[in-house]
């Protein structure tokens, strides 16, 4: 169970850092923060995956899901600042 959970924090924190990679820019956040948009983005791909194709998403599926989590997080963020300037 502990080698599942260790796991699933690596895994995150590669696919996390993959989709940061994607989007251009700046994106401030945490290396916990990094390890839950990469497991967000699995979970996301996995799950088109699966409605799409029928079968699991891979590490494309994972990574385009967890860049997708990053720009929705930087809108959200520049929307704020835009909001209260």
């Amino acid at each position: 169970m502990l080698l599942w959970i260790l796991g699933l924090l690596v895994s995150g924190l590669i696919v996390g850092a993959l989709g940061r990679l994607v989007i251009p820019g700046p994106n401030p956040m945490s290396i916990g923060m990094t390890m839950l948009v990469g497991i967000g983005g699995s979970l996301l791909g996995g799950l088109v995956g699966a409605l799409l194709l029928g079968r699991p998403g891979g590490l494309l599926l994972a990574v385009a899901g967890a860049a997708l989590i990053v720009w929705l997080i930087e809108r959200g963020r520049t929307e704020g600042l835009q909001r209260q300037g």
